[in-house]
């Protein structure tokens, strides 16, 4: 059995989230403090081998904090300035600790492995990114209600993927995220029995002139957002739109991906920490101190115009020398400004293959993630990414 099959509450919207940049907290996870919630991260994974068990529980725990404080810092940041982080890679992690607290722990003489809840002093860790002269976003924006709907509609579909499992998936993907620390925080909603299924299907095909009605389902909120996940089986792509009203204003914004028959619930997963991460990042370019030059940079995600309409698919070939160093590459590669329809078609232990689309083609994209710490190059007439040495 490998080591995180061990710990209870762990699967692979965790580790799906830690790829991308969202911090996953399982179902059942705990609230933190009401106040600087967004410097908790909840439910990360550690895990050690020393010589005995003491010695395994603490490289376990040290190695955890390094690791959940670079966690925080891509929270705060915008994703511009991730590249920067190499600059912070000797600050003591332990000396910004504020608390820590177990989720489940399992141990040997030898191993120790754990989910564990890293605090971190708030005004420690802004003293830093000031100092620094790094932007940040330590606000939180206010809760808005999101409603996952489930539209398998359109011929046959696999059981995983029809009403009522569908449904049950993508629901969790959502509950699994840490929706109180995120900088969005997040109530999800059930939908209501008197939303009319043309209007689910007006709001699928982007038309927000029907976002109105459907919240008036509930309560008038105007701060509702809906993602609704199409599964499509002849092209083995589940459609995601999100169209609402978020912190930053309305948005309506639609993502493809891939469907992996061997792992039904991977690409729901996949999907919600994606969905996530755009309502955060949205919350970044306008929130966070110099957010007018980042929001810019969102390339119309606010207004919820796609830049990259148009532009042709990139295949990419992305290097990397362990799981966690694609995890960091992949979680980049996916917050950059502009990217869109990201599939992984590919991935083995050194290396993966994507598909994009970017506006501008590959040239751009070489200058945007080389802001981000990647190296984007043309080998023999095929795009190699890889991160910078």
């Amino acid at each position: 059995m490998r080591a995180q099959q061990k710990i209870t509450g762990f699967s692979t919207v965790a580790a799906i989230a830690l790829a991308v940049g969202v911090t996953y907290t399982g179902v059942n996870g705990a609230a933190a403090a009401p106040s600087d919630k967004i410097f908790t991260v909840s439910n990360y994974p550690v895990e050690a081998r020393a010589g005995d068990a003491v010695a395994a529980k603490t490289k376990a725990v040290t190695d955890g904090q390094k690791a959940a404080l670079r966690s925080l810092l891509k929270r705060l940041l915008p994703v511009t300035a991730y590249g920067r982080l190499k600059k912070l890679s000797s600050v003591n992690a332990a000396g910004l600790v504020d608390g820590l607290s177990v989720r489940s722990e399992r141990n040997s003489s030898t191993e120790y492995i754990a989910n564990l809840d890293f605090s971190f002093q708030p005004q420690a860790i802004r003293n830093l990114l000031e100092r620094e002269g790094i932007p940040f976003t330590d606000t939180q924006a206010a809760q808005i209600t999101l409603v996952p709907i489930w539209r398998a509609t359109g011929g046959a579909v696999p059981a995983a993927y029809g009403a009522a499992q569908g449904q049950k998936a993508w629901t969790d993907a959502w509950k699994g995220l840490d929706l109180t620390h995120t900088l969005t925080p997040i109530k999800l909603e059930a939908l209501r029995a008197d939303v009319l299924p043309e209007t689910i299907a007006a709001l699928a095909n982007g038309n927000t002139a029907m976002l109105r009605t459907f919240a008036s389902s509930y309560g008038g909120n105007e701060q509702v957002v809906v993602a609704i996940a199409e599964p499509d089986m002849a092209t083995k792509k589940l459609n995601v739109t999100l169209i609402g009203n978020d912190a930053v204003g309305q948005m309506a914004w639609k993502r493809s991906y891939r469907i992996d028959a061997s792992e039904p619930t991977y690409t729901v997963e996949l999907a919600g920490v994606v969905s996530l991460g755009v309502i955060e990042g949205r919350w970044k370019a306008t929130a966070g101190r110099g957010g007018a030059a980042a929001a810019t940079a969102l390339n119309g995600l606010n207004t919820g115009s796609d830049a990259s309409d148009g532009a042709e698919p990139l295949q990419i070939s992305i290097e990397f020398r362990g799981m966690s160093e694609w995890q960091d590459l992949s979680r980049r590669l996916t917050n950059t400004p502009g990217v869109a329809d990201l599939d992984v078609i590919g991935l083995s232990a050194r290396g993966a293959r994507v598909s994009l689309k970017y506006p501008g083609g590959a040239e751009r994209l070489a200058e945007a993630v080389g802001r981000n710490g990647m190296a984007l190059r043309n080998v023999n007439g095929n795009w190699s990414l890889a991160a910078q040495q």
